[in-house]
């Protein structure tokens, strides 16, 4: 088997996400997906990765990666060569399984349980598609359906709390804080502010008290004095993590935060590559790891970070707030992966927009996600994508193959 062309799809209205398309000569395609920068990505896959691909065996995995992983620049961040590579990947993983008549899954080395837990990230419908706000307060944006999560936390994070529960769903992720790092910069935060910011945890106690877990998502925007700050503050409502407390280019900084703020801390899906995990893992600046397979490789480098933090005893939480296929690839890593304990989801994505782009849904109930059925990743982009008139599509390809 050869690949013979690859194809990228995008939608104007969800500009951040890129599809991809890995034509062969057996007529197999497989399916990949990244995330953001999208428009950049895209030519870095027809200009750059095309040449390097057509006419390789889509099978040898491994070297792929490595060629597209190891590259002169970019080979230690999640910029664009770094988001290529992992589209790529997720595509040849779907391949493989198409291949030998198996899901992802499996391949991988089957399941280590018959479903993973799912913790809701209150985000909206409208959180990542052109022209969202990501940060939003009381009296923005109409609702659109019943999951205005991110809204909800703003507005009352306790009945909130009560809506998940009654789905199944015992874990949510919140990101109060954020507004105050915009407008300060991320080194400081007035009393007054924080008192604001811990409302929704405060709600959620009152409402629910411990039947919720409640993770805080700081996005990388915080200084560590600001971070230990707001960390101290927290500590009465016991979080589960605080999540990225403060921007991700000094483990020694994190380990600090890690060992003062009295929180356990999950790192980050922002970070690529192996050698990148190692350091937060040796610095003990983690106590639970997130990546991203759209971000960090694609699904062979979250493997090998999974596995070596497994040998760090650290359980593993593979990051979700993107796309579709995305969201498939990591329901397929986390059901194998002995060392997950959560797989992310947006339940304001799962049940409207994603269903119009892809023919599967994955079978999500009492707050658990289960297996694909069918084979490779066990979905395909849906006909309202590829005939979208707004679609645009690109090809680059051999016909001599």
């Amino acid at each position: 088997m050869k690949i013979t062309a690859i194809e990228t799809i995008q939608l104007p209205h969800l500009n951040n996400i890129l599809w991809l398309h890995v034509h062969t000569d057996e007529g197999l395609i497989g399916l990949g997906e990244t995330f953001r920068g999208a428009d950049a990505v895209a030519t870095y896959l027809h200009k750059d990765v095309a040449p390097l691909l057509i006419g390789r065996n889509p099978l040898e995995i491994d070297a792929i990666s490595k060629t597209l992983i190891e590259t002169y620049v970019g080979f230690r961040s999640s910029g664009v060569e770094m988001r290529a590579a992992s589209a790529v990947d997720i595509a040849l993983w779907d391949l493989f399984g198409k291949a030998l008549g198996q899901p992802v899954h499996q391949l991988l080395g089957g399941l280590s349980r018959p479903r993973i837990r799912t913790y809701n990230t209150c985000a909206g419908y409208t959180y990542n598609k052109s022209g969202a706000r990501r940060y939003i307060g009381d009296q923005d944006t109409p609702d659109e359906g019943p999951y205005e999560d991110q809204i909800a936390f703003t507005r009352d994070a306790g009945a909130l709390a009560q809506s998940l529960l009654e789905e199944g769903i015992t874990a949510m992720k919140i990101w109060p804080f954020d507004p105050y790092a915009v407008a300060s910069g991320g080194n400081f935060i007035h009393r007054s502010e924080l008192d604001k910011a811990l409302e929704p945890f405060r709600l959620i106690r009152e409402a629910v008290g411990d039947r919720m877990e409640v993770m805080v998502e700081l996005h990388s925007m915080w200084d560590l004095p600001s971070a230990l700050a707001i960390a101290r503050e927290l500590r009465e409502f016991r979080p589960f993590w605080a999540e990225d407390p403060i921007k991700m280019q000094d483990p020694d900084a994190l380990a600090t935060y890690a060992m003062r703020s009295g929180l356990p801390v999950c790192a980050s899906e922002t970070v690529a590559t192996r050698s990148q995990f190692l350091e937060l893992l040796r610095k003990g600046a983690a106590d639970y790891v997130m990546l991203d397979i759209s971000w960090c490789g694609g699904l062979s480098e979250a493997k090998k970070i999974a596995t070596m933090a497994e040998a760090f005893q650290r359980p593993v939480a593979p990051h979700d707030c993107t796309g579709p296929v995305v969201f498939a690839a990591s329901i397929h890593l986390s059901l194998n992966l002995p060392n997950a304990i959560f797989q992310e989801s947006v339940r304001a994505y799962y049940s409207s927009w994603y269903r119009d782009l892809v023919t599967v849904m994955p079978h999500i109930a009492d707050g658990h996600i289960h297996p694909f059925e069918g084979v490779g990743l066990g979905l395909e982009l849906s006909p309202f994508l590829l005939n979208n008139p707004n679609a645009v599509i690109r090809r680059t390809g051999r016909d001599d193959l």
